[in-house]
């Protein structure tokens, strides 16, 4: 038999430990008492319409779904070491909204959370806009699809990872990556991909200064690269570019195959570079 509790405020610490089989809708967790762990150990609840301003709500929270909530910046850590839970239509602003969680499904969400999504597995974001520094530190079975990410240090240390028909404003995005797919996808920053091993991209439009260096097994599908200088500097890559690149600079091994190419750069390289560079027709 399920429990259900609506139309009420908590703010004592641990309101509703180890809460199970329990229905939500319009809860408040805020107030003076500015209580902590409102929801820790709970199993097999449903929020709806419920509003977060305290701190730590969801850890170890099993088998949960949130729908139409929102937690404000006061709710920091929000969501840690959690399993099996759904949040849909929701806004988390936070800062370090999910960590050490496992098979986490966020739908049609806004999010402003710096460090979101560190060291988690199987994450999967759908139609979501994300805004955070550092996402995804060192997590592993990621699937992003129509997701709007504002970030700085993206995708550091993550591994098999799937993202189709995004928009990816990061800086130094999928620095020692591994098992990446990146599909019909934008992707602009700095230094992109750097030590990456195993990193494809498909269909993509990759924007800014000295992406691709040190990568090993580095696939470029039908891609463009635009404002990309001193591209591909000690990589292993196969890479096929529809277009212009502004500059390519001692690819380690493979073969790149361009449109036009403003400068091939052949000098002081520490290793043996001898990639094949061609230019279409």
């Amino acid at each position: 038999m399920r429990n259900r509790i609506a139309n009420q405020t908590f703010d004592e610490e641990r309101a509703l430990y180890h809460a199970m089989h329990a229905d939500l809708e319009h809860i408040t967790f805020a107030g003076p008492a500015d209580g902590e762990s409102a929801l820790k150990e709970a199993h097999d609840i449903t929020l709806q319409d419920c509003a977060f301003s305290l701190r730590y709500p969801l850890w170890h929270t099993t088998d949960f779904v949130m729908r139409h909530s929102r937690m404000d910046d006061k709710t920091r850590a929000a969501i840690w070491y959690a399993k099996n839970g759904l949040i849909e239509h929701s806004v988390l602003d936070g800062i370090k909204a999910v960590r050490e969680c496992e098979n986490i499904r966020l739908l049609d969400c806004d999010i402003h959370s710096p460090e979101f999504g560190w060291k988690s597995q199987h994450l999967t974001l759908e139609r979501t806009q994300l805004t955070a520094e550092y996402p995804f530190f060192d997590s592993a079975h990621l699937r992003l699809h129509d997701v709007e990410l504002h970030g700085k240090y993206s995708f550091q240390y993550v591994s098999d990872v799937e993202i189709a028909n995004s928009n990816l404003d990061t800086k130094d995005a999928f620095w020692h990556s591994k098992n990446v797919t990146v599909t019909d996808s934008i992707v602009k920053g700095e230094y992109l991909g750097w030590y990456s091993d195993a990193l494809t991209l498909v269909r993509c439009k990759i924007i800014g200064t000295q992406p691709l260096c040190y990568c090993k097994d580095l696939k470029l599908i039908d891609c463009e690269m635009i404002d990309t200088d001193l591209s591909f500097e000690y990589s292993d890559v196969i890479a096929d570019i529809r277009g212009h690149i502004d500059s390519i600079k001692n690819p380690k091994s493979g073969r790149i195959t361009a449109d036009s190419i403003g400068e091939i750069i052949r000098e002081d390289a520490v290793m043996e570079c001898e990639a094949e560079i061609l230019i279409r027709g």
